[in-house]
């Protein structure tokens, strides 16, 4: 890992794909992707990556059938419990984005439990974003600005793409670096729009299941050898 790569954010693509191909229900392809995750968070860890931020369950998943949901909240709670355990021993900081009102109360009350217990932590910042989706992150934050205004707390000439960026979920978070999705899909799905405006991209034909760290040091090396201008010459 060189100075120039701070964060990593995934889009992690392809688990029912993966199930499908094997003729197995969708819900093995989730259980075999948590598996994946674990291994990359290892290694990011590793190769003391600052931060990395994965896309975990998105605002239109909830428009997924409800067996299927039902399952993901299911892994999501054993993930919480389990996997998370080894992470936060590594000593990173967990945190959680997205809209929390959508998720049950018992999760919810583990996602407080997680971000108060690795507070402190300063080895590196897991972020996962759960029941998430960026129009409606830059609407809420909008939000707050319209009222800070409103309550006088806040100048309207004031506001600035730094100060927008603070009422975001990710404030204080350096926006990603790298994107990596897998899969072979090329696009964005409403996955940090604000914090990607000069990120590089990685798409890989690869399903998610089936990645590796031996790939995802190979992405790494290629954004090594990339020049990042920022629009300049």
């Amino acid at each position: 890992m060189t100075d120039k790569l701070k964060h990593i954010a995934i889009i992690m693509d392809g688990n029912g794909r993966w199930a499908s191909k094997r003729g197995l229900p969708r819900s093995m392809g989730h259980k075999k992707g948590a598996e994946t995750l674990l291994e990359i968070v290892r290694t990011a860890a590793d190769l003391r990556i600052p931060y990395m931020t994965v896309y975990a369950f998105s605002t239109e998943n909830w428009h997924r059938s409800q067996e299927e949901v039902d399952y993901l909240m299911g892994l999501l709670r054993q993930y919480l419990d389990s996997d998370l355990k080894e992470i936060k021993e590594r000593g990173a900081r967990i945190i959680f984005i997205g809209e929390r009102n959508m998720l049950a109360d018992d999760i919810v009350a583990k996602l407080e439990k997680i971000e108060q217990e690795t507070s402190t932590n300063q080895e590196f910042t897991f972020c996962i974003a759960l029941s998430y989706g960026s129009r409606s992150e830059i609407v809420a934050a909008a939000k707050k600005a319209a009222l800070a205004v409103a309550k006088g707390e806040l100048k309207v000439e004031d506001i600035d793409e730094n100060t927008f960026s603070g009422l975001l979920y990710t404030a204080g978070i350096p926006d990603p670096d790298l994107v990596i999705r897998t899969s072979g899909e090329q696009r964005i799905s409403n996955y940090l729009l604000w914090q990607i405006a000069y990120s590089e991209f990685y798409f890989t034909k690869t399903l998610w299941p089936d990645f590796s760290a031996e790939e995802f040091k190979a992405i790494i090396s290629d954004f090594n050898s990339r020049e990042r201008r920022y629009g300049k010459v």
